[in-house]
């Protein structure tokens, strides 16, 4: 083999060995990859003005504790309710703060996921959802809430909860703010030469299950946002089953969309219409059914089989 062909052998070798390096490395670290947990409160002393706000933590059926806020209107009643999940970097205790403006009337939950803010535990595709199902089916047998009216919302990587929970469960309606088709979608795109769908555990495939959504389902997207392009939320909103809406938020970008007042108006405008509507036969006994089978969690702090909540 004369020096030119040694030198071009060599070269192919060693890049082999980088992308095996390359590839190795993303397998290890897709974790960091798809979360980013932030510990710290955003809000020190979250309290929601319109309404009654306390800290909750929440014991899974592994014994993680996940924390959150639990945000119950002034007006005593069975009220409609939200149940939030939030992004890839997002600490919660702000949607506390804000949850008068975004969810009026409304009774309102926000956990952590686990290891975001207060909560224990390692974050997992597989965690966030089995948690999300969990939290709807406490929601939906507390005495304050009428367990017909409960909305999911969910945010960037929780659109991705959002809307495995909504398949899960017999959500009323929907909120996705700059959702996306799968993290698996995207992670290909960044990582062009790299065989991300063999490496990829935590997929978030919410086109999978859009087509599966019965409940009103509003999309709300950024006019600028360069995490998820337009182009991935196109692909969901096609395949979604029961869509109302699709909307762009004003001078918005993936990180200010949740803060903004317009925000907080095509939410809440959303919700309060969807809330007011009758609901049919056929969705009234598919929610008596999921409460008739779920397992209430209880209040306290001693062990339970499924899920237990304490006042922190």
């Amino acid at each position: 083999m004369d020096r030119s062909k040694k030198m071009a052998a060599g070269l192919t070798g060693l890049a082999s060995m980088l992308w095996l390096g390359l590839t190795a490395a993303v397998a290890a670290n897709q974790r960091r990859l798809v979360f980013n947990p932030t510990l710290e409160r955003e809000v020190k002393s979250p309290r929601s003005s319109g309404h009654r706000t306390r800290p909750v933590v929440l014991r899974a059926k592994d014994g993680t504790r996940p924390a959150g806020w639990l945000m119950t209107p002034v007006i005593p009643g069975p009220r409609p309710a939200v149940l939030y999940f939030g992004g890839r970097s997002e600490e919660v205790s702000w949607v506390a703060r804000d949850a008068g403006k975004l969810f009026p009337n409304m009774t309102v939950l926000a956990m952590n996921y686990r290891g975001y803010g207060d909560s224990q535990g390692i974050p997992a595709e597989i965690h966030m959802i089995e948690d999300g199902a969990l939290l709807y089916d406490w929601l939906a047998t507390r005495g304050q809430v009428d367990p017909q009216r409960i909305a999911v919302v969910g945010r960037s990587l929780g659109s991705g909860v959002a809307v495995q929970v909504a398949r899960e469960r017999p959500a009323h309606s929907v909120v996705l703010i700059t959702p996306y088709d799968s993290i698996l979608a995207i992670a290909k795109r960044r990582f062009r030469v790299m065989p991300i769908e063999y490496m990829l555990r935590h997929r978030f495939e919410s086109i999978k299950y859009a087509p599966m959504l019965k409940a009103p389902t509003y999309v709300l997207r950024a006019a600028s946002d360069d995490v998820v392009p337009h182009f991935h939320t196109d692909l969901l909103v096609a395949k979604l089953g029961a869509l109302v809406a699709d909307e762009v938020v004003p001078d918005s970008d993936h990180m200010t969309i949740p803060y903004l007042q317009a925000t907080h108006d095509m939410v809440a405008g959303f919700l309060t219409r969807q809330f007011s509507a009758p609901v049919t036969p056929a969705a009234a006994a598919a929610v008596a059914d999921a409460v008739a089978n779920a397992t209430p969690p209880v209040e306290t702090t001693a062990a339970a089989p499924d899920l237990a909540l304490a006042t922190k």
